[in-house]
């Protein structure tokens, strides 16, 4: 199943969609809004994206730098250039240790490696603390947003999820009550767990350090509780100092929600303090990730992409996204940035989701740090057909097209006896031969002349003049 049936699913329930579309596009409201706020907001887009590009130009001696002064600072680092090595990575931490109980926070990388599943196949208990990622970790299903992957959910449904996994009275949909119920089920995990995994926002070659950015405080307090902290960071989450930070900072949660700052901005070099005489060394290990990076990294047309900060912005914006569901990319990270990130790593699987877009540019235009997502996009279109990966009937009927627009008289021609034959045929006919782009659309009355046959006929009475 492609990206078109699983979005025909996602639209056959309409409340949803509508409600869906609203929702997110009024997160993309309240991000303008907040763009307004700021007197220099397209300054500092200029300034993230040069940044970004200049990480992405010298990515090989920023890692060192990191890992020298990472190193310097306690913790440990590790090099993982796939999903399995990274998973095995995190395996063997836990396993030497003997720890069997982790929290996680927020982290795309580890969805995007399947680390959760890794994990629990292997008898180790896994919970994202995150309110949004429990929810759907409780409904085994990936997140359906980057930053909000449970909006594809009503509350109802997370009441009928707590009622069964918490607890919960029966008809409970009060977004207060139901935080609290996660809140004292977490409470207990975060107490009981040996381990504490994050994701990185951003890593700073500079200093050895990294950014988590939250809005729960969840990946405060799952590194505070247990002794063991590992983090695990993409190659493209580099930025050379801590002064380059700023305008990350103020761009990133007002593309993301709307918010001026996000409510927890936590900064980590090192591991903490032991605090108990006794108790285990608390350690840090960091889990650098390439998983396809390079590969992106060498291709000049895609390379920009791995500037993404991972807002979502683009998600919020785009009318493909926004009416057929995060799902029904099935892809880690879906919406306009992922369809440029997930043919890369395989084309023949995601030939689909270059053309689940209807090339509007507004992807870009929201972009904090200026990727040419929809330019991408439609470089991706031609680079998959020149690689075979589209159906064979779409690559006949093209290549049919194509060369029936090379010989100008024989197109006039020929779409001049189609216009004959299709004007005589009963509507329902011509429903059924353009199906299924007349599914959700009435087709056009056909014109009896082409808009050629108007122009010319327009120009002959123009040269008359008038009587």
């Amino acid at each position: 199943m492609g990206h078109v049936d699983r979005a025909r699913e996602f639209v056959r329930d309409e409340s949803r969609t509508k409600w869906h579309d609203e929702s997110l596009w009024f997160v993309r409201a309240k991000r303008d809004d907040a763009a307004d706020t700021v007197p220099d907001w397209e300054a500092l887009r200029d300034e993230a994206a040069t940044i970004k590009r200049d990480a992405l130009s010298r990515l090989p001696d920023l890692w060192r730098q990191f890992e020298t002064a990472a190193t310097e600072a306690g913790a440990v680092v590790h090099w993982a250039r796939d999903a399995e090595e990274h998973n095995q990575i995190v395996l063997d931490l836990l396993e030497e240790r003997g720890f069997r109980r982790v929290v996680k926070s927020k982290s795309m990388l580890t969805e995007e490696c399947g680390l959760n599943p890794f994990l629990e196949a292997r008898g180790i208990e896994i919970i994202d603390t995150d309110l949004g990622e429990r929810i759907v970790q409780l409904r085994n299903e990936p997140p359906s947003h980057i930053v909000m992957p449970a909006i594809h959910l009503k509350r109802s449904e997370v009441g009928k999820l707590f009622e069964k996994e918490m607890g919960a009275p029966v008809g409970l949909d009060d977004p207060d009550a139901l935080t609290a119920l996660a809140r004292k089920d977490l409470r207990k995990r975060f107490i009981a767990a040996e381990a504490g995994i994050t994701g990185v926002n951003f890593a700073v070659a500079e200093t050895g350090s990294f950014v988590v950015v939250t809005n729960e405080g969840n990946a405060d307090l799952g590194t505070a509780l247990p002794s063991l902290h590992i983090a695990c960071v993409g190659l493209e989450k580099i930025i050379p100092a801590p002064s380059d930070l700023a305008p990350f900072l103020r761009l990133l949660a007002r593309s993301a929600t709307g918010q001026p700052i996000s409510a927890y901005t936590s900064h980590f070099r090192g591991p903490r303090e032991a605090e108990d005489i006794g108790s285990p060394a608390p350690a840090m290990h960091i889990v650098i990730v390439d998983n396809g990076r390079s590969d992106l990294l060498a291709q000049p047309s895609f390379r920009d992409a791995l500037a993404c900060i991972r807002c979502g912005a683009c998600l919020n914006t785009c009318p493909v996204y926004r009416r057929s569901g995060g799902h029904s990319y099935g892809t880690t990270i879906p919406g306009p940035i992922g369809s440029v990130l997930e043919p890369s790593r395989d084309p023949k699987a995601h030939a689909e989701l270059p053309h689940a877009c209807t090339l509007c540019g507004s992807c870009t235009n929201v972009c904090p740090v200026r990727v040419p997502l929809h330019h991408q996009l439609l470089t991706w279109r031609a680079h998959l057909a020149e690689g075979g990966h589209h159906p064979t009937r779409r690559r006949v009927a093209f290549g049919l097209a194509g060369r029936l627009f090379a010989h100008p008289r024989a197109y006039e021609i020929l779409t001049k006896a189609g216009r004959r034959v299709a004007r005589r045929l009963p509507t329902a006919w011509l429903d059924r031969l353009t199906s299924p782009w007349t599914e959700a659309r009435t087709l056009p009355p056909i014109p009896a002349r082409s808009f050629r046959e108007q122009m010319r006929a327009r120009a002959r009475q123009a040269t008359k003049g008038p009587r």
